[in-house]
């Protein structure tokens, strides 16, 4: 059964997620911050978080102190596609403009033998963005899509990943495979140079690069997989959890290190509900959890603990 909702990336931040959130909204067209809820009494103390759509595409971000940091392993596609948008190229300058401010850039902005207008930029928070000018033929893909840069150990291995996680997430299917062609050194003939494919309702793209980056996957970015019910949980926390010691507060890394939260939307939906006694009960009640037991955090939020 497919997922009943998007999957969400979730943004860590130091002190800034209502700040970053707010921000976002204003660049993006289709934007809007949903909600604002407070975690009390947490190891990184009283927590933001924030949940917002950029483009229509869901996210969350939350102020939990500086255990992570953003790193270009994890980026955004935003794809500004000519047919949709006869003002797509300046709407992507527009977007460089104000992301470059205060931030730097990776790649420049300029015509490329992918695209003729693309652009990878770090944004004031440290989160990386890839603007890029599609081409209108062949499928459309939604205006933001999360993408994976497999690096160092995982080198090699995006589409294995690509495979695996497709097998995870019913209603899933591949999208683009382009590989590095000979002749690409340090990168390996074969491997991928870009992909797409779509999780359940969420597109995602995934390249390699065997570049000295030092940086890897982390839990700055994670990507929250919302569940009807323990069943579900079970059936992604079985497959995606690998790394015993990351389990916490429904949190989990999968064998290549992405960061993955396993979540239930009944227990979303109660930490939305803005009545914050409920919130400080399910708050304490994950806490001491790893994969997520929905029947406790429903005690939880009715008070029957």
């Amino acid at each position: 059964m497919p997922l009943a909702k998007p999957i969400t990336p979730h943004l860590w931040f130091d002190t800034q997620a209502r700040e970053a959130a707010a921000f976002y909204c204003a660049l993006f067209p289709d934007s809007r911050v949903d909600a604002t809820i407070t975690l009390r009494d947490t190891p990184s103390g009283d927590c933001d978080i924030l949940h917002f759509h950029l483009c229509g595409q869901p996210f969350m971000a939350i102020s939990a102190g500086p255990h992570f940091k953003f790193n270009p392993s994890v980026s955004f596609f935003v794809n500004f596609d000519p047919s949709r948008d006869h003002q797509a190229r300046d709407h992507l300058d527009a977007l460089w403009d104000a992301l470059m401010d205060g931030g730097q850039a990776l790649m420049p902005l300029q015509e490329y033998p992918f695209s003729q207008r693309y652009g990878w930029v770090q944004d004031r928070y440290g989160l990386s963005w890839q603007l890029i000018l599609t081409k209108p033929d062949g499928e459309p893909r939604p205006m933001i899509v999360p993408s994976l840069l497999f690096t160092g150990d995982v080198c090699g291995k995006a589409k294995e990943a690509g495979a695996f996680y497709r097998s995870v997430f019913d209603g899933s299917r591949e999208g683009l495979f382009v590989p590095y062609p000979a002749g690409s050194s340090p990168d390996r003939e074969g491997t991928t140079m870009y992909s797409d494919f779509r999780l359940g309702e969420t597109w995602f793209a995934a390249m390699d690069s065997a570049y000295e980056h030092g940086f890897a996957f982390n839990e700055a970015i994670s990507f929250l997989v919302p569940c009807r019910d323990q069943a579900e949980i079970d059936h992604h926390w079985a497959r995606l959890s690998s790394v015993p010691e990351s389990e916490v507060c429904g949190w989990c890394n999968d064998r290549f290190g992405v960061s993955w939260q396993i979540s239930a939307i009944a227990i979303e939906e109660a930490m939305t509900s803005g009545d914050q006694a409920k919130i400080d009960r399910i708050t304490q009640a994950f806490l001491k959890m790893g994969k997520l037991d929905v029947a406790t955090l429903e005690a939880a939020a009715a008070g029957m603990e």
